[in-house]
């Protein structure tokens, strides 16, 4: 007997637009021999099945059901496919840990942590993990620019919850006005801002999963970066070309530090699911130095999990029954 699925997409945030964008890959590539699949959107204005034909029918949130053919629908488990809150940042796998429903994320805490930059690379330092000095800011709190001035620049400054780089800025100049203004523009987006120092060498991220009791990593993509960009912004992430290479072209002796690195990470954040870990290699240190955790990350034809998927051979298709599979478990 076929497994009831949820396919949860949409979100809170401006992520929602990535969200949907992941949603059409991934609802292209669901085994439907062995998963009836119902597609949830969860919106601001309501959560709602959108059926393949028809008018979108709301959820019970009360049990987490929904009607077909006059019939209840409980789910076995959840696909969960939203960038942002509610389902990066463990509101909604709390949600679904009270309804009993599994799913194909990290858990609610880890979840939480991850989301918040700054909580992550905290415990990811205290656990041996290689990571970059940082400071945080949080809205209503004073802060002193001068205290901002004293570190190694330049800096990045970005909302210390969120992701696909909204709100993020590279600051070279210690020019208060400068500072202020990239503070402000990640205030726009986030109520606690994180300022992190610079570290250079090759920016490198990989997909990350356990299958069947195992941890394995996926192969390792390098961003790199064009003449004249700054950093890798939202619209080199979606909407740029040529800035990826898959599988990266780096040593053995390199490949093997990140991907050791990675495994530990997942392991140390009790990680569950694909996650993206982003890296920045310093050679000269020979050490991988930890960014941040993407706990539900992209699925569009122009993110990188599915590259790295490509490039190991393994079918979209395979690869969502495997997480599928794993949260059964």
């Amino acid at each position: 007997m076929k497994k009831q699925i949820a396919f949860v997409t949409g979100g809170f945030s401006g992520e929602a637009q990535i969200s949907y964008e992941s949603a059409k890959t991934v609802e292209q590539n669901i085994d439907r021999d062995l998963f009836d699949v119902y597609k949830i959107d969860i919106t601001p204005d309501g959560w709602y099945y959108i059926p393949t034909e028809g008018v979108r029918l709301p959820v019970d949130k009360s049990h987490f059901t929904v009607q077909k053919e006059g019939k209840t629908v409980k789910f076995d488990a959840a696909l969960l496919v939203i960038h942002g809150t509610p389902g990066e940042d463990g509101k909604l796998q709390g949600y679904l840990d009270l309804m009993g429903v599994p799913y194909t994320s990290c858990d609610t805490t880890t979840s939480a942590l991850t989301f918040n930059k700054r909580f992550t690379v905290a415990v990811a330092s205290f656990g041996g993990i290689h990571v970059a000095k940082s400071a945080i800011l949080f809205k209503g709190q004073a802060y002193n620019i001068d205290d901002i001035k004293k570190m190694h620049f330049p800096l990045f400054v970005k909302p210390n919850n969120g992701g696909s780089s909204i709100g993020m800025s590279k600051l070279e100049s210690k020019h208060p006005e400068d500072i202020q203004a990239a503070i402000d523009k990640a205030f726009a987006v986030d109520d606690q801002v994180l300022i992190e120092e610079f570290i250079k060498g090759r920016e490198f991220t990989i997909g990350v999963l356990k299958t069947k009791g195992e941890i394995i990593t996926l192969p390792m993509t390098e961003i790199l970066k064009p003449e004249g960009m700054n950093f890798f912004d939202f619209e080199a992430k979606y909407h740029g070309k040529d800035l990826e290479v898959t599988p990266a072209d780096a040593s053995e002796h390199m490949t093997q530090k990140v991907q050791e690195t990675a495994k530990k990470v997942y392991q140390l954040l009790n990680c569950k699911g694909i996650i993206r870990i982003d890296f920045i290699y310093n050679e000269t240190k020979d050490e991988p130095y930890l960014l941040e955790v993407n706990t539900v990350p992209g699925q569009t034809a122009a993110s990188l999990v599915p590259q790295q998927l490509a490039a190991m051979k393994w079918s979209l298709k395979d690869f969502y029954t495997a997480l599928i599979e794993e949260a059964l478990v």
